[in-house]
């Protein structure tokens, strides 16, 4: 487990939720190759989707672009590894 290696960039996540996240990121990264970012963002997603509710979205990679919309307290963008993390719940129409 690698919690208290991530380096957050942005979250609007409560400390708690956001703790759940890096550890999330850290199991998968324990279950999965650093190179399968498909596997460990799935991993993250269904966690999330079961703990917290559906709508979960996570991109894991070293590098990509987003613009999205997401709903409040929802959203953490964060390192850990050579990887970068984003989780964010998105915003119902």
């Amino acid at each position: 487990m690698l919690e208290g290696k991530a380096l957050v960039k942005e979250t609007d996540m409560s400390p708690k939720m956001q703790i759940h996240a890096m550890a999330a990121a850290s199991h998968a990264l324990d279950l999965y190759d650093v190179s399968d970012c498909i596997s460990v963002a799935a991993h993250i997603k269904k966690e999330f989707d079961s703990v917290y509710g559906n709508g979960w979205q996570c991109v894991v990679g070293s590098n990509f672009g987003c613009y999205f919309t997401h709903s409040s307290g929802t959203f953490i963008y964060f390192a850990l590894e050579t990887l970068n993390f984003l989780i964010f719940k998105g915003t119902s129409s």
